[in-house]
């Protein structure tokens, strides 16, 4: 019998624990104070349990068992996307109902990183005699550029081995590149275009939009009829100000734009139909023309694809104009046989056509690891010993702690693609019964790294 199965002794009190851990509104950025409060509860937890736990920066920590051998680590976050809008449950509390665990973090990442600290509990409680030292690696930014990691990894070694339970099963041994780029206007030329406001993750579809309109100028019939002719979910108020539209769409993760409905770029197509390039400004006009609905970049003269990674992938993720402000962000993931510095180039001459500033917000490079490497065979080995079958080895346009590791780590569940676990969506969730199937093979993995190589 494979050693994974213990986890299953702790059941009851990782539920306990994790209502308690999924509580904390994390937001990176926004939130820090319960980053910190978050960061805080598992180093308690490690000292509850026995466990040698360390607060490296501000943004990171590291619980470790054993002090010898190869260094190996597994790699969690404790922030989160906003709870955003349209949950039928609490977002930030647990909730356990019809089979399936409740909350936001649950998926993404906060149920794995509790998991991985019951792991080394379970390894320390039931005696093993480690040849390694095995760390759990905890950081507070991953959602909002993963700078925890850089501040953690200048003041500690890079781990021999290592995987990060924030991805899909089966093993995801290439990543796409990154790129946060954000277009702006030195003033607002907008003529009626008076606001203009969605968006609060770059890493995320907009699932709401709304725009302010100057009530002397817009053609509130001809809006009307274009509405009812697309496919957006839109609204019309009046107030003192203008005509208000408010836009619906449907979240989803950036790596995957095409599973949501983007709000902002439905309401901009919209707009765009009923007035002039003058009347809605240069930020609007470029969405319209450079990316539209779109999530491949062919407008943008991006649409590429290779073999190991598949097609690239763009996502309108923000909108903010009042006043003098004008900007738009966006989340691209290109191909790992691609050069970021050709997408650069390439989406600064489009943007050139509208006389906008282009800004790089951030740049993760992409991420290989062979498939014969003797960390895919360790990976591959625990995973079969708990379920019976062999894993897939994949690509993703997800960005994880991975790409932090200098080739050393991949990503390696804990989510299984046949549930649909809504992540970075309302109602995230995962089956209860998958949840803990996650935690055997975690546990079988962090068995095989800790006295194994």
């Amino acid at each position: 019998m494979n050693f994974g199965h213990k986890i299953l002794d702790y059941k009851d009190e990782l539920l306990n624990d994790l209502n308690t851990l999924l509580g904390f509104e994390s937001v990176s950025g926004e939130k820090d104070d319960e980053c910190d409060k978050a960061l805080e509860f598992i180093l308690k937890r490690a000292n509850d349990f026995g466990l040698t736990g360390e607060k490296v920066t501000d943004k990171s920590a590291h619980v470790e068992l054993g002090n010898g051998g190869s260094l190996c680590a597994v790699l969690s976050h404790l922030d989160v996307v906003p709870a955003g809008n349209n949950w039928s449950v609490l977002p930030y509390a647990l909730t356990d109902k019809d089979g399936r665990l409740y909350g936001r973090g649950i998926a993404d990442d906060k149920g794995a990183s509790l998991v991985n600290l019951y792991c080394l509990r379970a390894l320390k409680e039931s005696g093993v005699e480690g040849r390694n030292t095995i760390r759990a690696i905890y950081g507070t930014s991953e959602e909002t550029g993963m700078e925890d990691m850089d501040g953690y990894f200048a003041k500690q070694p890079y781990p021999d081995l290592a995987f990060t339970p924030d991805s899909d099963y089966g093993i995801c041994y290439a990543e796409k590149g990154i790129l946060h780029l954000e277009v702006s206007t030195i003033v607002n030329n907008a003529k009626i275009l008076t606001q203009f406001h969605s968006g609060k993750a770059l890493n995320a579809v907009p699932d709401m939009a709304y725009a302010m309109l100057d009530s002397s100028n817009y053609d509130e019939q001809t809006l009307m009829r274009l509405a009812d002719a697309s496919d957006g979910d839109f609204e019309f108020n009046y107030t003192i100000d203008g005509l208000m539209i408010i836009s619906r769409g449907r979240a989803a993760h950036a790596c995957e734009p095409e599973k949501g409905y983007n709000a902002a770029a439905s309401l901009v197509d919209l707009i765009a139909n009923a007035y002039q390039t003058e009347d809605i400004g240069s930020i609007c006009s470029f969405i319209d023309y450079a990316i539209n609905k779109e999530t491949n970049g062919r407008s943008l003269g991006l649409k590429m694809s290779d073999s190991v990674s598949g097609a690239l992938t763009a996502n309108l993720s923000t909108v903010h104009i009042e006043g003098e402000t004008a900007k738009a962000q966006f989340d691209i993931r290109y191909p790992v046989t691609v050069s970021g510095k050709k997408i650069i180039k390439q989406f600064k001459k489009v943007a050139k056509n509208s006389n906008l500033k282009v800004t790089v917000l951030g740049h993760e490079e992409p991420l290989y690891v062979e498939k014969e490497s003797a960390l895919i065979k360790l990976l591959s080995s625990a995973y079969e010993s708990v379920t019976g079958e062999n894993p897939e080895l994949y690509t993703t346009g997800g960005g994880t702690y991975a790409r932090k590791l200098s080739g050393k780590g991949v990503a390696f569940g804990p989510n299984f693609k046949d549930d649909e676990v809504n992540m970075h969506n309302a109602d995230e969730s995962v089956d209860k019964e998958k949840f803990f199937t996650h935690a055997q093979i975690c546990l079988e993995a962090m068995y095989r790294m800790y006295t194994s190589l």
